[in-house]
């Protein structure tokens, strides 16, 4: 584990852990984006060998010009490569987020994935595991590792638990179903750390291009959508913006789709 940025002791703004943001095109930096904006400190994770497997290969210095980019919207920011495979890492990604900005995570937002395409037939058992370990394990982890952590003033909603799903099933199976376990797992803290102040909730983006879509693909999920167009990471980005905001309080334990009412 690696992590960019100088310990900063004296924190004055809460604190986000965002996973998943390797790369500025992503939806998990457009999240980064939006909360700096929003007056929150960002600490936030990659994993470069994960780009490096596929097509569209590692983006040079992507996490340094990320987190330049938080620093210039006021944010202090730390960007630390994890390897989710690892059950300890989590524990490691609070405690570098923490050391390094000073202060208690207040909103925890799971953006990582593990996705290759494969089905019923075609997946390795290898494969399987990996999607798991990554899309639901990991995710699992940090969020008990979040709730283990966590404190807040009696009778407050003040912690924030986003996590991002999704809804392939077809030709994508150990992708959709981690991502599955993970709806559940998430859904289930949005009861079990109530008593924390905590509210969790999933966020289904639905049809995102950050440059994983073939042509086809993409005309076809843009005539399957009423608005005409594709999502964005600045459309995520705005619903788990007001999700981590005091106002959002009362949405909780939802999965939400922010889909342009794309078709299935």
């Amino acid at each position: 584990m690696t992590i960019t940025g100088q310990p900063s002791p004296t924190p004055s703004r809460p604190i986000a852990l965002i996973t998943g943001v390797g790369r500025s095109i992503g939806i998990g930096a457009g999240i980064a984006r939006r909360l700096a904006a929003s007056g929150w400190d960002i600490a936030f994770t990659y994993w470069t060998p994960y780009d490096r497997r596929m097509e569209w290969g590692v983006e040079a210095g992507a996490a340094e010009a990320i987190a330049k980019e938080l620093a210039e919207a006021g944010a202090r920011t730390a960007a630390i490569e994890a390897d989710l495979t690892d059950p300890d890492a989590p524990a490691r990604i609070f405690d570098e987020a923490e050391q390094h900005l000073g202060g208690p995570v207040t909103a925890l937002v799971l953006s990582h994935a593990e996705s290759v395409d494969s089905g019923l037939l075609d997946t390795t058992v290898e494969a399987f595991d990996r999607h798991f370990a990554v899309n639901s394990r990991a995710s699992w982890l940090l969020i008990r590792e979040y709730g283990l952590r966590f404190r807040s003033a009696p009778g407050t909603a003040t912690g924030r638990i986003v996590a991002l799903t999704s809804d392939h099933t077809v030709g994508n199976l150990p992708y959709g179903a981690s991502k599955g376990a993970l709806d559940r797992i998430t859904l289930a803290a949005a009861h079990e750390l109530a008593h924390l102040g905590v509210t969790a909730n999933v966020v289904n983006p639905g049809p995102v291009d950050t440059g994983w879509m073939t042509d086809d693909l993409r005309e076809s999920l843009i005539r399957g959508t009423p608005l005409g167009r594709l999502g964005t990471p600045r459309d995520t980005a705005h619903l788990v913006d007001f999700l981590c905001s005091p106002e959002g309080q009362w949405v909780n334990g939802q999965l939400l789709k922010s889909n342009g009412g794309a078709a299935a």
